[in-house]
């Protein structure tokens, strides 16, 4: 991978548009979707509407998940011909659990520019408005669709020592709650749903008592989950070998770096002695 990029190329604009609110739409977004020579969507006709109430004209392509392989190979095709991309999501900040990701990727290794133009994002509202930890968190996105993935995936992130938050449909959001506390135990949670529309709710307790409350209410809208950290993973990770944690949390899909940081910070070791013992197992950096 390399950070050079070549200036005859053009530039990915990964811009992000409102999660409900139009109002969240920042005026710089408004200008590169403006002048973008091709606008990559999720959904075009999703965005066209977005597109209308802004009247703004633009070159739409489709860009997801089922197209991003011809889609991808396309606009790379472009944007090193010269031709400048806006990418969007459907909502939110594209390559956040979703598609736009890989077409970044893809940029990079091909030494064009990739720039990010920042806006709402439904992960971080929730966080900041949950009264739960901020510091450290984990976005773990969409857990698997499957019963027997999914639950693989929860166990996997037990013993994470952060914040953890999730995005999940309301279909399954109930079954999803009662593994986490099956797995997890009865954390604190805050459950956000339909975040900057004219129905946003938080509920803000335990897994078991949100559990509760949907008895009640039953579960509408797109819903993002804050979870705590839990008090037996704090027992577990002072337990364990402080390389054995990092390994752990590379394993749960954290970034190499990242989990050095947290045990070497946690542990109050040097980073670079974490670091040198996984050389010593033949860890490539």
């Amino acid at each position: 991978m390399t950070n050079n990029f070549t200036a005859s190329t053009g530039t990915l604009y990964m811009c992000a548009t409102p999660i409900g609110n139009l109002e969240d739409m920042t005026p710089r977004a408004l200008r590169m979707l403006s002048e973008a020579d091709l606008i990559a969507a999720e959904d075009t006709r999703h965005t066209l509407g977005l597109l209308n109430h802004f009247e703004i004209k633009g070159r739409l392509v489709r860009y997801d998940e089922h197209s991003k392989e011809k889609q991808g190979a396309y606009l790379l095709e472009q944007l090193l011909a010269g031709k400048n991309v806006a990418l969007v999501s459907d909502a939110g900040f594209p390559g956040i659990a979703d598609p736009g990701e890989a077409l970044a990727k893809e940029a990079i290794d091909a030494g064009i520019k990739v720039v990010p133009v920042p806006g709402a994002n439904a992960a971080l509202c929730a966080l900041v408005a949950s009264g739960i930890s901020a510091y450290p968190f984990f976005f773990g996105g969409f857990l698997p669709k499957s019963k027997k993935n999914r639950r693989e995936q929860i166990e996997a992130w037990k013993y994470i020592p952060a914040t953890i938050i999730l995005y999940e449909a309301p279909h399954r959001i109930e079954e999803v709650l009662k593994d986490l506390l099956e797995s997890w135990g009865d954390r604190e949670l805050a459950c956000a749903r339909e975040l900057t529309k004219l129905h946003e709710e938080f509920y803000r307790g335990t897994i078991s008592s949100c559990l509760e409350h949907f008895k009640e209410n039953p579960p509408r809208g797109e819903f993002c989950l804050v979870i705590a950290q839990g008090e037996a993973q704090t027992e577990f990770v002072e337990e364990i070998n402080p390389l054995d944690e990092v390994k752990q949390l590379i394993a749960a899909g954290m970034d190499k770096k990242a989990a050095l940081s947290q045990v070497a910070k946690h542990r109050k070791i040097p980073k670079r002695e974490l670091y040198n013992q996984l050389l010593q197992e033949g860890d490539e950096a």
